[in-house]
């Protein structure tokens, strides 16, 4: 016994030291991008990446906060990841297990009625039986040694698993918090839209009432063409509050699903009180790495499928196994926990593959396949993270620089009316009452341009928050 503990022990010294040839060390993969061609104009080098900031400093309104506090608690897609996160924590907790030896313990019981005209069968017929009973009782404990690295590739493989699913739920929480402060800005545009349409409609109308009056006491420039028109200036303005009052309806019931509940109403403020208060740096490019929930996730799915292909590797190299068995084990029940029915055997054994179908080169062919399409992958998320961050920066800085100028379109279109009216009224150069009522609907589409460029703004800073990876803190 002790001869061949120690011929093992020799041998696991020196094939352990073997193992550093097998199964390589990961390394992640340097200029899988070009830095200098992340397409950002505003990029700090001593900034705070905007990611790093809590939600909660990003998003102020406490309606706001508290929709998505619920929503990270009760969101369905937040409790499905969970699930996941468990999930691989089981896989991690197997890896874990690897290094460990499997015991089975097992009780038998066997009658056998051996052929007469047998071996056994004739012992038997001498001692005047026709059947053996066997009781037996053991327990077999065998153990692989990982002498290439190959249970060490699976825990660390079952590792990746398991970050990749936490980043994926970090992923939805960043999507999730973005998603509930997008619908919630949109539903204060909408209010604001709500809010100048049920004016302009208030103020057609009495348009329309004056129209009719100025017609029936015959005014000579108003013409029933000009009645007929102020109308349907009016019915169109009902028309455009109508939807957008489906609109915030359909909104409040998206806010309620993402929050986990059944569809109801929506506690907010204003859009006015809305206001940016972080300043919008986005730090170092390659501080995307360590921010994006999906470009870590993406990662680990590399990761992962490099440690398969160091399994797939150590498969062409022997195994070596050390077990043992014992029990006891008698023809009758009376003697079973006799000491003479004691047994042990205890072996140990290389195991190499030959001729097996080319089922492992297969394997090993695919794994490394597959890993280049995680490379790929994670490659493809990188890029895509550098797209959304520069859409997001030039998307905020267009909208902007565009309600600056909408609201001095919106001011010169207000004046325009004024002017039109008077021009009207004074019956200047057979003025037409339908170029008042162009620059009336104008006005009404630059009011809610102006409320619909801040919208967008917001929006895009959402947009900047959750390219960067921020959200999930």
């Amino acid at each position: 016994m002790k001869s061949i503990i120690k011929i093992v022990g020799l041998s696991l010294v020196f094939l352990t030291f073997q193992a550093c040839f097998v199964a390589k060390d990961y390394v992640s993969p340097e200029n899988i991008v070009e830095e200098e061609n992340f397409r950002t104009d505003q990029i700090p080098e001593d900034s705070l990446n905007m990611a790093e900031v809590s939600w909660k400093e990003i998003f102020t309104d406490s309606f706001l906060q508290n929709y998505i506090d619920r929503a990270l608690e009760n969101n369905i897609d937040i409790r499905m990841a969970l699930q996941q996160i468990a999930a691989a924590n089981e896989y991690v907790k197997q890896g874990k297990a690897g290094y460990w030896p499997m015991l089975n313990a097992g009780a038998d019981y066997t009658l056998s009625y051996p052929s007469k005209n047998g071996a056994q069968g004739a012992m038997l017929t001498q001692t005047g039986k026709d059947h053996v009973n066997i009781y037996n009782l053991s327990g077999n404990l065998s153990w692989e040694a990982d002498i290439w690295g190959k249970i060490t590739s699976q825990k660390k493989a079952f590792q990746a698993s398991y970050l990749q699913t936490v980043a994926a739920h970090q992923a939805v929480k960043t999507r999730l918090v973005a998603g509930i402060a997008m619908a919630y800005y949109q539903l204060l545009a909408i209010d604001e839209q709500i809010k100048i349409t049920e004016s302009t409609i208030e103020t057609r109308q009495n348009s329309l009432e004056t129209t009719r009056a100025l017609k029936e006491a015959g005014a000579g420039n108003i013409t029933s063409l000009a009645v007929q028109q102020t109308e349907a200036q009016y019915l169109g303005a009902q028309a455009i509050l109508l939807d957008l009052k489906n609109q915030a309806r359909l909104l409040e019931n998206t806010i309620s699903i993402l929050m986990g509940d059944e569809p109801h109403g929506i506690e907010r403020s204003q859009l006015s009180d809305q206001h940016i208060e972080s300043e919008l740096k986005i730090g170092v490019p390659l501080q995307l790495l360590s921010n994006r929930p999906d470009v870590i996730a993406a990662e680990q799915n590399y990761r992962q499928a490099f440690e398969m292909t160091n399994v797939a590797r150590a498969n062409f190299y022997p195994s070596l196994t050390i077990g043992a068995n014992a029990g006891v084990e008698s023809l009758n029940l009376d003697n079973w926990f006799n000491a003479n029915s004691l047994f042990a055997n205890v072996f140990s054994g290389l195991t190499a593959p030959i001729f097996n179908g080319r089922l492992i080169k297969t394997q090993y062919e695919v794994s490394k396949i597959q890993q280049e399409q995680a490379r790929l992958n994670y490659r493809g998320a990188l890029i895509q993270a550098s797209k959304d961050v520069s859409d997001a920066l030039f998307t905020y800085e267009t909208a902007t620089e565009k309600i600056d100028i909408k609201n001095r379109q919106k001011e010169l279109l207000e004046q325009a009316v004024e002017d039109s009216q008077i021009l009207l009224q004074s019956g200047y150069n057979n003025f037409s009452y339908l170029e008042v009522l162009t620059a009336q609907e104008n006005v009404l589409n630059a009011s809610l341009d102006v409320i619909n460029a801040r919208v967008e703004q917001l929006n895009s800073m959402v947009d900047l928050y959750q390219a960067l990876g921020g959200g999930w803190r």
